[in-house]
């Protein structure tokens, strides 16, 4: 390992542990991690602004920015206080009962849009529901931010590394659809059974309070009806944009973008009744944290670490797999599993060339990549975009989420939904196939 890698590994590891601590803000150990990075000669100033390997991931700071501005718009609606009781009242207020509604509902949602929108649409929903029935958000937040990453696993736009796979591999929406959606349905069943484990069993039910939401009427709470009509069809024609990505070849960040800005127009809010809902203090952080990785990645580290983890492969495609599937799964648990999908999947195209005509025992290692990186996601509070996303939101609204509570619920989630999906691949790909 070189100079520069060493340098690196050890600014990276500082920085996580500073994180991991929480005796440092975690936007202020980002910054200083990245400046870090700069200043000891591992990543240059022009490749953190223009660099699409090794700097800030800007198409992610625009969908967020974009979509937070676009939520902001609609809280002003009152849908969220809509949904809010129309969800409870679904689940005749019974705390679990809304849980396990919420978590079908984000991995759905999850599924069709992606897992960062998603959540920004369900958090605030969450919140006023919590509200209303005075239970704590946080183990609500937690099991959607989950579900989020693994009902963004059944689909090419559901989770973005997915669509870093599905471009190397050439891949298509149906691919993902027939070889993960199933797994992924399973996954989420189980989810719930475990959700019941680690949240369910210690929620209270308050049957006043639940009376009280009972007997309230959905539609009084929409405040302004033109505005919400407007709302819907930007909002819809953001979801077709993000649908129709490989026709129309515009960015999601870019389809995002325009949307904010027609909501903006249409609204003519102040801007200071939109803006208060951006999450500045997320966005600089993914930018902080972009570029730490960005360093491993140009020190060569990230790539030393795949290619160790597919080294001794050959012609063994199963323990391959299976490698692949655990090995992606514990590395996205620690950097964030955008670039590290981002540096595996050129090593797994040579491996095995592009994904949709191979014979199914060398295809499984594309699958293996994509359920490890999706679902490695879910083990820390750092390993996926819409983790971070959900710990701002909680942040922000006075109900903070720890980087050791997120993890000791994530890390078994993560166990256990790898465990399922390890049969899985050996049956689909190397018993059925």
């Amino acid at each position: 390992m070189t100079l520069s890698a060493v340098a690196a590994v050890v600014v990276f590891a500082a920085a996580y542990v500073l994180i991991a601590s929480e005796k440092v803000n975690r936007t202020a150990v980002a910054l200083g991690g990245a400046a870090a990075m700069v200043v000891i000669g591992v990543v240059r100033g022009g490749d953190v602004f223009f660099s699409e390997e090794t700097g800030i991931d800007w198409n992610v700071i625009f969908l967020l920015l974009g979509m937070m501005i676009i939520v902001g718009v609609l809280r002003q609606t009152g849908i969220f206080e809509f949904v809010a009781i129309w969800a409870a009242q679904k689940a005749r207020a019974r705390p679990f009962r809304m849980m396990a509604l919420l978590i079908v509902i984000t991995a759905v949602a999850s599924a069709l849009l992606d897992n960062v929108t998603t959540v920004l649409l369900v958090a605030p929903v969450t919140l006023l529901l919590c509200e209303r029935l005075a239970l704590a958000p946080v183990p609500f937040l937690l099991a959607e931010a989950m579900a989020s990453n693994i009902g963004g696993a059944a689909t090419l736009i559901g989770d973005p590394p997915n669509i870093i796979i599905a471009s190397r591999a050439g891949l298509t929406f149906n691919d993902f659809l027939v070889n993960l959606a199933p797994v992924v349905v399973v996954l989420i069943a189980v989810f719930v059974g475990l959700a019941w484990l680690l949240w369910g069993r210690r929620l209270r039910y308050d049957p006043e309070r639940a009376e009280a939401v009972m007997a309230l009427t959905p539609r009084e709470t929409i405040t302004d009806q033109r505005l919400l009509r407007r709302m819907l069809v930007v909002l819809g024609l953001v979801l077709l944009g993000f649908l129709t990505h490989n026709l129309t070849h515009l960015e999601p960040s870019l389809v995002a973008l325009l949307g904010a800005g027609a909501a903006v127009v249409l609204s003519r809010l102040p801007s200071d009744d939109y803006l208060e809902d951006v999450e500045w203090e997320t966005l600089l952080f993914f930018a902080g944290l972009f570029v730490m990785v960005g360093a491993l990645v140009n020190a060569g580290v990230i790539s030393e670490l795949a290619k160790t983890l597919t080294s001794t492969i050959g012609d063994h495609y199963l323990p391959a797999a299976q490698g692949v599937l655990v090995g992606s799964a514990v590395l996205s648990g620690v950097v964030d599993n955008i670039p590290y999908v981002a540096t595996m999947a050129p090593l797994v195209h040579d491996l095995v060339g592009p994904g949709g005509a191979l014979p199914p025992a060398q295809q499984s290692l594309w699958w293996a990549l994509a359920l490890g990186a999706d679902l490695g996601g879910n083990a820390t509070a750092i390993g996926a975009s819409a983790n971070v996303v959900i710990t701002g939101i909680a942040k922000r609204n006075d109900h903070p989420i720890s980087f050791w509570t997120f993890t000791k619920y994530g890390l078994v989630v993560t166990a256990v939904t790898i465990g399922i999906c390890v049969p899985y691949v050996w049956l689909r790909y190397f018993v059925w196939g």
